[in-house]
């Protein structure tokens, strides 16, 4: 369960420390009012220059002990809130790496940056607000209320009215406003989301023209934001008017009671600067608090939104022993295998049985979300089967640890990702051992010789992230390189060479399989040429295998093969006479 004071507990001291620094300021500030009476009723009134000037500089004093006591409070209480701030996004961080396909797909990537970024940082602004004022302000309220009874019992009545009505102004508006608060937060979530996707989305909306529309979304959502923010702000725009109604008709109250009883010789009129100074004291803390309540609600808020993603649990657990490795004939076995995403209506894999031998390249066909990349996704153990077993070398993959099936595993997905560093950083991430002479065969397997002889640096040219200032087929290579360099037992192209054309697709098919003897390889394609030549093909059909064997058996016994070979050929036909 997360719990913001199982973070704190490593900045123990510096959350006492800032606090009770910050309660040493106040008591220093509480003295203030004290000297000023003195010095109008000692120093003025009897034109004592030599005092004023000795009290003087006991206010100067005051004022460099007091800011000495608040800088040593704020440096602690940063010290807590940044760390604090540092340990739940690392844990955060961690947690969202633990978890499996599944539990990512459910929270969303928007989400999960959100948590990572704003919402944390709004728990740790409230941590720091919170050590440096929820004892001071409360301290100096009741400090003031006291101290102004040490000065005059009667004229500090006019305190024991004025605060309660102050209470009832500042949280009875805060109160209101919380609600208001969050609603804003969402509101505030939601136009974050649009900012992301549009960003992350951009030459997709201008492909298809869409600028105008998402501008008009984005403009209605800021909208909304912008008539919650100014509500809210309204609400809370009266609690200053009001407060300080209030006050200055305490204020008035002070000044006309101190008046009569100094006019009766009761009171001295530094006593009714004093009282008067005390009132002032009272409303600053008072917003300061209310204002420190509103922001508290919105970290919890976030606090909360935080803990739904820690609460979340990796519904695929890792072996903690894992298997004694061994090879097997029967590389990857899929006995009676079914899987449903969660929240969907129908398995995506039904029943799926078939055994690929070490050494053989398997293709995998069908229509498109008829479950081919689902299933080379349960071969590394992205997801679990709900029935059935996946084995590779006669062990159920769950029996694995992570890093031992994963490290056998050489995947390449269908979008190809690269991330901000060189090209050999990339392909690196593979294997990190791998030296320059083994990074630039797999690229040679990959065909990506003239990928690296285009750029300038060579394996040293940077690449932006995402790969951004590479072509798609450029990127397909590079990832395959990197899958490559690892040397793995089996190796998973996900219709890795979709952005290839097909000279340069079959002479990679052909550089894997001449030149990585003895390696499984399954290769997911929409194209039939692709895979026409792989020891097995399965065909899929709504999850379902309705074909399995060699381009040729398929063609005879299996017509949803068959139609898919013979529209592919038809339409190639096409090509070539609309190209004459």
């Amino acid at each position: 369960m997360f719990k913001i004071t199982n973070y704190l507990k490593e900045y123990k001291k510096e959350s006492v420390i800032a606090p009770l620094f910050k309660m040493l300021e106040a008591s220093f500030e509480l003295f203030v009012p004290l000297v000023m009476a003195a010095i109008v009723d000692q120093g003025i009134k009897e034109q004592n220059t030599t005092y004023i000037a000795k009290m003087g500089v006991v206010l100067v004093a005051l004022s460099l002990v007091g800011l000495l006591c608040s800088v040593t409070a704020q440096f602690f209480a940063a010290k807590a809130s940044v760390g604090f701030g540092k340990a739940v996004r690392h844990d955060l961080f961690a947690h969202i790496n633990r978890l499996s396909y599944a539990e990512i797909d459910r929270a969303g990537t928007s989400t999960l940056i959100t948590r990572m970024t704003s919402d944390i940082n709004q728990m740790q602004s409230g941590v720091n607000m919170f050590l440096r004022l929820f004892l001071r302000s409360p301290f100096i309220v009741f400090g003031a209320m006291i101290m102004a009874f040490t000065v005059d019992a009667k004229a500090a009545l006019v305190f024991v009215v004025a605060i309660p009505l102050l209470s009832i102004v500042v949280f009875g508006i805060m109160l209101y406003s919380i609600p208001l608060y969050q609603k804003v937060q969402k509101a505030l979530d939601r136009v974050l989301r649009m900012t992301r996707e549009n960003l992350a989305g951009a030459r997709v909306i201008r492909a298809f023209c869409r600028q105008e529309a998402e501008i008009q979304d984005y403009e209605e959502a800021s909208q909304t934001l912008n008539q919650m923010q100014l509500f809210v702000g309204k609400i809370s725009a009266m609690m200053n008017p009001v407060t300080y109604i209030i006050v200055n008709a305490a204020l008035i109250a002070i000044i006309w009671i101190g008046g009569v009883r100094v006019e009766a010789g009761d009171l001295s009129q530094g006593d009714v600067i004093a009282l008067v100074n005390y009132m002032s004291q009272i409303l600053v803390e008072l917003v300061k608090l209310a204002n420190l309540i509103i922001l508290l609600t919105k970290s919890m808020a976030c606090s909360k939104r935080v803990g739904e993603i820690f609460a979340m649990e990796p519904s695929i657990l890792e072996h903690p022993t894992g298997v004694d490795l061994e090879h097997a004939k029967d590389k990857v076995v899929f006995r009676n295998v079914t899987f449903t995403y969660e929240g969907a209506k129908e398995p995506a894999l039904k029943d799926i049985s078939f055994t690929a031998k070490a050494g053989q390249t398997i293709g995998i066909i069908g229509g498109t979300g008829c479950g081919k990349s689902t299933l080379v996704n349960l071969i590394p153990r992205f997801y679990d089967v709900d029935s059935g077993e996946v084995l590779v070398d006669n062990v159920n993959v769950k029996q694995y640890s992570f890093h031992q099936l994963r490290d056998r595993i050489g995947v390449v997905l269908q979008k190809a990702v690269l991330f901000h560093g060189t090209i050999a950083e990339n392909i690196r991430w593979g294997r990190e051992d791998a030296t320059d002479e083994e990074v630039l065969r797999a690229v040679s397997i990959a065909q990506g010789d003239d990928v690296i002889a285009s750029k300038e640096n060579g394996l040293e040219e940077m690449i932006l992230q995402g790969g951004k200032n590479l072509s798609g087929g450029q990127r397909q290579r590079l990832t395959i390189a990197r899958a490559l360099v690892r040397e793995p037992e089996i190796l998973i192209l996900d219709d890795a060479a979709s952005a290839l054309d097909f000279a340069t697709d079959a002479k990679l098919r052909q550089a894997i399989k001449e030149q990585t003897k003895g390696m499984t390889v399954f290769i997911v394609s929409q194209r039939a040429s692709t895979i026409r030549q792989a020891d097995q093909i399965i065909v899929l059909e709504d999850g379902m295998m309705v074909g399995n064997g060699t381009h040729e058996q398929l063609l005879a016994d299996c017509s949803v093969y068959r139609e898919i070979v013979e529209s592919q050929e038809k339409n190639e036909r096409g090509g070539v006479e609309n190209g004459k």
